[in-house]
């Protein structure tokens, strides 16, 4: 079993602890299994705060020496975070990474995180509000503030808040595959993914120009990947100039147009090679690829793998890849 351990350090902001728990705990294979189990480790008194009020304190049966036991260890902002964290923290935490468990922080938990020296000479990110502080105390840390998450291999940051759910997807796309990401992102009525590289602050439509939203557009295009779409179909579609659809675009979405459809038909190309037995020429002209060549080269680009090698990881003739399979294959 695949233990998450989610750390827990006095003032912890309530939303940051929930999402790993709900996200982990709330995963399912095929089979119906829950392929993780999650732990809350709390530092003796811990209490759990929202924006400076504190909510309710925590009881867990876990304490520090559970971050021995983790796979993944899950660091969730605090409101504390301009203050040196536990020296037994960082080095229980710099031990973990030493062994080979992947860590990851949310919010401000990657100031934590960045006391152990593990992101040194790494990209990384953190709360807009607080990026400027992270990269002022730790130079050797490339900070970049306009993300939602960063993707280290084994350490991992993300930005505030609802970030944390993206990055938490994140790691259950990158063990088991798209399909049982968004089972989950479906159950808690979570967009299924938003990309590492989307802004942190995205400007919706406010109640007097709710025409502009795009929503529609977005399900029209889901629904017509294989179709040879141009820009102008796009705009057509959405009423709107292909210029003014561009900037609609970046505004509500934080990608252009052809970019998020790009990234769409190759989450689709994830779930057809997970689900299906389709020849990689087959599953490029159903998501508009055209040909298995364009489909591996954006494939690749994006997912950091080939088609064939991906379907190998997440499926076989028997069914999914066990969590055991997918651990030793990473070690």
């Amino acid at each position: 079993m695949h233990v998450v351990t989610v750390l827990a350090l006095d003032q912890v902001v309530a939303f940051d602890l929930a999402a790993p728990c709900q996200i982990f705990a709330g995963a399912r294979l095929p089979d119906g299994r829950c392929p993780y189990e999650v732990r809350v480790c709390a530092v003796p008194g811990a209490r759990t705060t929202a924006r400076g009020a504190d909510c309710f304190g925590l009881d867990t049966p876990w304490g520090l020496e559970s971050l021995a036991e983790a796979a993944t260890i899950v660091i969730p902002g605090h409101a504390n975070c301009l203050e040196p964290p536990p020296a037994e923290v960082v080095g229980l935490l710099r031990k973990a990474a030493a062994r080979g468990a992947r860590v990851a922080s949310i919010c401000t938990g990657a100031f934590v995180l960045a006391a152990t020296g593990l992101l040194d000479g790494l990209r990384a990110t953190t709360h807009w509000n607080y990026a400027g502080e992270l990269q002022r105390r730790h130079p050797e840390i490339a900070v970049d503030a306009s993300v939602l998450y960063v993707d280290n291999g084994d350490l991992l940051t993300s930005a505030g808040i609802a970030a944390g759910l993206d990055l938490c997807l994140h790691l259950v796309r990158s063990d088991h595959g798209a399909a049982v990401a968004r089972d989950i992102a479906r159950y808690t009525v979570t967009p299924p993914q938003r990309h590492g590289g989307q802004a942190q602050y995205i400007k919706h439509p406010g109640p007097e120009n709710q025409g502009g939203d795009l929503q529609s557009t977005l399900e029209w295009l889901q629904r017509n990947l294989g179709a040879p779409l141009t820009l102008r179909d796009i705009a057509d579609h959405a009423g709107y100039s292909t210029r003014s659809l561009n900037r609609q675009f970046q505004a509500q979405v934080g990608t252009s147009p052809l970019q998020w459809l790009l990234r769409a038909r190759v989450e689709r190309a994830q779930e057809l090679l997970e689900t299906t037995g389709l020849p990689v020429e087959v599953i490029a002209e159903r998501v508009g690829f055209g040909s298995g060549a364009v489909l591996r080269r954006h494939f690749t680009r994006h997912v950091g793998t080939s088609p064939q090698a991906y379907r190998q990881t997440f499926w076989t003739a028997a069914g999914p890849v066990r969590m055991t399979d997918r651990i030793s294959r990473r070690r």
